[in-house]
C-alpha cells in the first residue's frame, strides 16, 4: 500500500546551467542549482568508502533501514524529544530524493520512509542508491552532489580528490553549514569531526593502520562568492535566456536541465565596447541620455559584442536589444539597396531639389535649408544624405519593394507596415534598435546574405547531446546590389558626413542618421569583416545635447564611439577590401568630394502632416515614457574629426569568427533557408 513514488523531487535531480563566453571556457554566468551529476565509477572507491564509514557503515549489508537507529528515532519523536537521526544512506535519499516525503518530524512520515527505503533496497542495486545519493546530498557551500562538492571545497573534480580531502567532504554532510567554512571552536569541531571519519574507514578496512596515521587535515580552498552578475552580464544573460526560449528551452531546462551553453560573446570585445562608450561620452554626459551599440559577424550573424547601457542608470532596460528609436538615415541604404537591387544603378539620376512635391503627400518634403542639388546620381544623394533624393528614389522604386528589403535584412515587418505608406519611409520614420540595425548592415558586407543575428552559439544538455545553432540565412539582395550600396556607403565616409568614423589603416563603409530636433543619432558602419551600429538618444525624446559639445548629430560623439571600437576591435584582423561597384570609375564625380555639402545633417521641425506620416511611435521606451513626434531629416555635415588616431589596442587572442577566411566564404556560400 505504499509504493515507491514515481517522481523525483526537482530540487534533488536539477543541476544548473552554466552560460559561457564564446570561447566556450570563460564562464559568463551561471543559472539554478549548483549540480553536476557524475557517474558513481567517476568517484574515487576512497571518496565511497569514506561516506559509508561516516554515515552507514552496515550500508551493503543491511536492507535499507537500520531498525536500531529508528527505534531511537521513533521513540524520540513519541516522547515529544527532539527527532533523532539513525537514517541509512538509503533512507535518507528517500528523503531527499523522492516526491511526495514532506519533510515533517513525524511518526506517520517516519514509518513511510522506512518502508519505501525497504523497497527500493529490494528493487535497486546498491551501487545506484549510492551514487543517487552522491549527486543529492547538501555538502554546504552552495554546492549539491559531490562533484560541485569537490570543486567548492577544493577547486578539483571529485575524480582528483585525496583521502584526506574525501573525508572532509563526508564529515560536511553531518553539519554542512557549520563546516562549510569553519573558524575557532567551529574549526575544531570539524577537525575532530574528520578525524572520527578517518578512524572508521580504518574500522571498517578501507585503510590500513599506516595509512590512518599518514593522513593529515587538508588545506579548504576560499569559499567563492555568489555568483554576481555585473555590468553587462545581466544584459548578456537576458538575452541568452530569451533567446533559448524561442528556440524551445523552457526557464526549467535553462534553470535545472544542466545545459552548457555557449555564447556569441566576446569578452574582450564587449570590455572594448565599454570602454569606447565611456571614455568617449564626457563627464558632463546628462543621465537621460542613452546609448546603444551592437557588433554583428555578417558572415555568421553573431552577436559579438554590445554595450547596453549602464544598469543602474537605465533599469536593466538595456539600449542594444531593446530600445527602439526612429532609423533617421541609417535606413536609406535600404532604400538604395531596394533600388539597386530593382533594376536601377549607381548612375541613376533622382531629383535633389527642394522641396519636392510627392502626390501622396499633402505638402512638400523639403531639405536641410531647403539646398537643392538638381540631379544627382545615387552615389552623390547618399554621400551627401539627400532627403528629396531618397523620396523620389523610393517612389521610383516602390515603397513596398524598399520595405521588402528593408525586412529581409533583419528589420522585423511588424516595425516597418505601419509607416510604409508614406512618402518619408525612406528617411527613416520607422525604429529600430541597436542589434537590428547592425544585423541589416552586416547584410551589405555579407554579398547581400543576411544570417539571422544570434546570441547562442551551441547548447549541450546533461547527457552530452550538442546542438549547434543554425541560423536562418537570406539572399536579402545580389551580390552586385550589395557591391554597390557598401560603395556608396563608403562615400560617406570618406567624403560625406561620417567621416569622423574613418579607419586609418582600412576602408568602411557607414551611414549616419539624425532625426528631427536630434532626438535619435546615429552612426552605422562596417568593414568586410564586422558590422556595428551606436545610437544616442534619450529617455523622453528630447533634443540629444552634451553640455560643452552641443547638440548631437550622427557624425560626432556616435561616429566617434564606433571608430573607437572599431579601431580596438579590427586591430590586427587582416585588411580586406569591398568588392568593386559597377561599372567602376565610369561615372564622373563618384568620388569626388563636394566642398559644398551643408555645415548640418539635420533638418528644421516639420508639422507632423506636413509628410503624410502616420501617427509618431512609441520608441521602445518603458510604459509611461513619451512618444516621438517629430519626423526625421539628415543634411547636416559635421565638422571634420582631429586626424590623430588612437593606438590600436591589444586585441584578443582568441581568433574571431570574422577574421577567418574559411569561415567568410562559407558564410556568403550558404544557399538562402528563409
Amino acid at each position: 500500500m505504499t509504493p515507491i513514488p514515481d517522481t523525483t523531487q526537482k530540487q534533488a535531480t536539477a543541476q544548473g546551467s552554466v552560460i559561457y563566453y564564446r570561447d566556450g571556457k570563460t564562464v559568463l554566468a551561471r543559472k539554478g542549482v549548483d549540480r553536476k551529476n557524475v557517474a558513481l565509477a567517476k568517484v574515487p572507491k576512497h571518496v565511497r568508502d569514506a561516506v559509508i564509514a561516516a554515515e552507514n557503515r552496515s550500508f551493503y549489508e543491511d536492507g535499507g533501514v537500520s531498525f536500531k537507529g529508528t527505534a531511537r528515532a521513533v521513540w524520540s519523536t513519541l516522547t515529544g524529544q527532539q527527532l533523532q537521526g539513525g537514517s541509512t544512506i538509503t533512507q535518507q535519499l528517500v528523503r531527499n530524493y523522492y516526491s511526495g516525503l514532506s519533510q515533517e518530524r513525524s511518526v506517520t512520515r517516519k514509518f513511510k520512509e522506512i518502508l519505501i527505503a525497504m523497497k527500493v533496497d529490494q528493487s535497486k542495486p546498491k551501487d545506484w542508491v549510492l551514487e543517487q545519493y552522491l549527486n543529492t546530498i547538501y555538502f554546504g557551500r552552495g554546492a549539491n552532489g559531490v562533484q560541485s562538492a569537490a570543486r567548492a571545497y577544493f577547486g578539483k573534480d571529485v575524480g582528483e580528490l585525496s583521502v584526506a580531502e574525501g573525508a572532509y567532504l563526508a564529515a560536511v554532510i553531518q553539519q554542512p553549514s557549520r563546516f562549510a567554512a569553519p573558524t575557532g571552536s567551529d574549526l575544531a569541531a570539524a577537525r575532530y569531526r574528520w578525524q572520527s571519519v578517518i578512524n572508521a574507514m580504518g574500522q571498517t578496512g578501507a585503510l590500513t593502520a599506516a595509512e590512518v596515521a599518514a593522513q593529515r587535515f587538508p588545506e579548504l580552498t576560499e569559499p567563492k562568492k555568489p555568483f554576481e552578475l555585473k555590468g553587462q552580464s545581466q544584459y548578456m544573460l537576458e538575452q541568452v535566456t530569451a533567446e533559448l526560449n524561442r528556440r524551445g528551452y523552457t526557464d526549467e531546462d535553462i534553470s535545472g536541465g544542466g545545459l552548457k551553453v555557449v555564447t556569441t560573446f566576446d569578452k574582450k570585445l564587449m570590455a572594448a565596447a565599454s570602454r569606447a562608450v565611456n571614455e568617449v561620452l564626457p563627464d558632463s554626459t546628462p543621465k537621460k541620455v542613452r546609448t546603444g551599440l551592437a557588433a554583428v559577424a555578417p558572415a555568421t550573424g553573431e552577436v559579438v559584442a554590445f554595450y547596453g547601457g549602464r544598469p543602474s542608470q537605465a533599469g536593466y532596460y538595456d539600449t542594444a536589444f531593446s530600445s527602439k528609436v526612429m532609423a533617421g538615415s541609417t535606413f536609406k541604404p535600404y532604400t538604395l539597396a531596394a533600388a539597386l537591387d530593382n533594376g536601377f544603378d549607381l548612375s541613376t539620376r533622382v531629383d535633389g531639389n527642394s522641396p519636392l512635391r510627392v502626390a501622396s503627400a499633402s505638402k512638400p518634403i523639403p531639405n536641410d535649408s531647403d539646398r537643392s542639388y538638381g540631379e544627382i546620381d545615387l552615389v552623390q544623394a547618399t554621400q551627401n544624405s539627400v532627403n528629396t533624393a531618397f523620396v523620389d528614389l523610393g517612389q521610383k522604386v516602390g515603397l513596398d519593394k524598399v520595405a521588402k528589403t528593408a525586412e529581409a535584412a533583419g528589420i522585423p515587418a511588424s516595425q516597418l507596415e505601419r509607416h510604409q505608406s508614406a512618402a518619408s519611409f525612406p528617411l527613416g520614420v520607422a525604429s529600430v534598435s541597436a542589434v537590428q540595425n547592425a544585423s541589416g548592415f552586416a547584410t551589405f558586407a555579407n554579398k547581400g546574405v543576411h544570417v539571422e543575428a544570434h546570441v547562442v552559439r551551441s547548447v549541450t544538455d546533461a547527457q552530452g547531446r550538442k546542438e549547434v545553432v543554425k541560423p536562418v540565412t537570406t539572399q536579402a539582395i545580389n551580390q552586385q546590389a550589395a557591391a554597390d550600396t557598401a560603395y556608396a556607403m563608403q562615400q560617406v565616409v570618406e567624403y560625406g558626413t561620417g567621416t569622423a568614423a574613418r579607419l586609418y589603416d582600412r576602408p568602411v563603409a557607414g551611414k549616419t542618421g539624425t532625426t528631427d530636433d536630434s532626438a535619435s543619432v546615429w552612426f552605422n558602419g562596417f568593414t568586410p569583416q564586422l558590422a556595428a551600429a551606436v545610437d544616442m538618444f534619450r529617455d523622453d525624446n528630447a533634443t540629444v545635447t552634451i553640455p560643452g559639445y552641443g547638440t548631437q548629430f550622427g557624425g560626432q560623439l556616435p561616429a566617434q564611439i564606433w571608430r573607437a571600437f572599431m579601431t580596438e576591435a579590427m586591430a590586427g584582423k587582416p585588411v580586406e577590401e569591398f568588392p568593386e561597384p559597377s561599372d567602376y570609375g565610369w561615372s564622373s564625380g563618384w568620388s569626388t568630394p563636394d566642398p559644398d555639402v551643408p555645415d548640418e545633417d539635420y533638418a528644421p521641425p516639420a508639422d507632423p502632416d506636413e509628410w503624410d506620416t502616420p501617427e509618431p511611435e512609441f520608441t521602445g521606451q518603458p510604459d509611461g515614457d513619451p512618444q516621438v513626434t517629430e519626423e526625421p531629416d539628415d543634411n547636416r555635415r559635421e565638422d571634420e574629426p582631429d586626424e590623430s588616431d588612437p593606438a590600436p589596442t591589444e586585441l584578443p587572442d582568441q581568433q574571431q569568427p570574422w577574421e577567418n577566411d574559411d569561415s567568410r566564404n562559407e558564410g556568403r556560400g550558404r544557399s538562402p533557408t528563409g
